[in-house]
């Protein structure tokens, strides 16, 4: 259980990060590399990186039911990494400093008041780091290779396997400047393969999902923000009480809390390890899934202005409400209803309960049906979508 320690002064300083920080998803996405988890959530991202993968060395795993070990020379964490190319090499590297374990070094995931949005800015505050910080974290991340992590579940393999060297771990904790330069080129590598490919997913999950808690925030305050975090944290004033695979107390004393959503994040909430940094909490989205193809059948029936001015409305607003949009098309409620109904089925929009509402939210596939035909081009940008989901918990 973690527990974070709100005064007056923290309460009025809660922030979200309005876009996903592209190193906790690298971060994230390699812990979920590591593990079974989250198989319908994250299945059709495993399976497109699977061929990077390829050629063993990824510590035995399981590729479509056999076991995967194959030859090749060893990098310098003592892993092998012949016989599958450049990007499991980099894959390998990240996992010896990324291991889904009791400790992940907080340097790798550089704390800014509003969040990081550009990985070149994160990349670069990683290289920076002062040495003294590099020492002592890598020191961290040497003493936790033999601890047991509490937080993996029954479908995890990442306490079975040894434990790997860190990549270049004696030259990065001395703030060797060519180790440094190395472990630059491993992020932006790694992000290029593995997370850029599918990050428009990435940013429609975490944009309805900032939408909704925006809006909850606009319309009852922190209280009302801080409860959408259920079940996997608690309000119980003063104290946030957040699923945790540790006992731990975090007083925010004064310097607020930000809020990262995160697409690779799993079940639980995560935080840096340092409570003297700025405080932080990444939490999991609401994950896409894959869409099922309109037919043809489907799509005609989308023609006809209501219809139209529904997914425009639902795209310009990010989400919301059935009567909201009712009101907003000048259509009666339950005409509104059999509407959105039919652009559901088409796969062009997609609807969440919260409480006793529902919430809509246009896909992937609605808003590039509206950027197509121009419909998007209005004066008032229209967000990115909200796609299918599954739940993060």
């Amino acid at each position: 259980m973690l527990r974070i320690h709100f005064t007056a002064q923290d309460l009025e300083y809660v922030r979200i990060a309005r876009s996903p920080d592209p190193l906790w998803e690298i971060v994230c996405s390699v812990c979920r590399l590591q593990t079974d988890e989250g198989r319908l959530a994250f299945g059709p991202w495993r399976r497109a990186v699977v061929p990077l993968l390829r050629g063993g060395g990824w510590g035995g795993e399981r590729d479509g039911g056999r076991e995967r070990d194959g030859g090749g020379e060893r990098d310098g964490g003592g892993e092998r990494t012949g016989g599958g190319g450049v990007d499991r090499a980099v894959a390998v590297a990240l996992r010896s400093l990324m291991p889904c374990g009791p400790y992940i070094p907080d340097f790798l995931t550089p704390a800014v008041d509003g969040g990081i949005a550009d990985l070149r800015q994160g990349v670069d505050r990683v290289l920076s780091t002062p040495r003294s910080r590099l020492r002592r974290e890598f020191t961290l991340l040497a003493e936790s290779g033999a601890r047991a992590f509490a937080g993996a579940g029954p479908g995890s393999r990442a306490g079975a396997r040894a434990r790997l060297r860190p990549f270049a771990a004696e030259r990065l904790a001395r703030g060797d400047t060519e180790a440094l330069r190395a472990l630059g080129g491993l992020l932006t590598a790694y992000d290029a393969k593995f997370v850029a490919p599918y990050r428009p997913w990435i940013d429609a999950a975490v944009a309805s999902d900032v939408a909704w808690r925006s809006r909850e925030l606009a319309g009852g305050g922190t209280r009302a923000l801080l409860e959408t975090f259920r079940p996997m944290a608690r309000w119980s004033p003063p104290v946030l009480e957040v699923t945790y695979p540790v006992d731990r107390d975090l007083h925010l004393a004064g310097r607020g809390l930000l809020l990262v959503p995160s697409y690779f994040c799993w079940r639980k909430p995560i935080t840096l390890f340092d409570g003297d940094l700025l405080p932080v909490l990444v939490y999991p989205v609401e994950k896409p899934v894959q869409l099922p193809a309109a037919s043809g059948a489907s799509l005609a029936r989308l023609l006809g202005p209501t219809r139209a001015a529904l997914l425009h409305e639902v795209a310009a607003r990010g989400c919301a409400t059935t009567s909201e949009l009712a009101l907003a098309v000048d259509c009666s409620l339950p005409n509104t209803c059999q509407q959105l109904a039919i652009l559901r089925e088409a796969g062009l929009a997609a609807c969440r309960k919260e409480g006793r509402c529902v919430l809509h939210h246009p896909t992937p596939l609605g808003r590039q049906l509206l950027e197509q035909s121009g419909a998007g081009s209005s004066e008032r940008p229209l967000p990115v979508p909200r796609p299918a989901t599954v739940s993060p918990w």
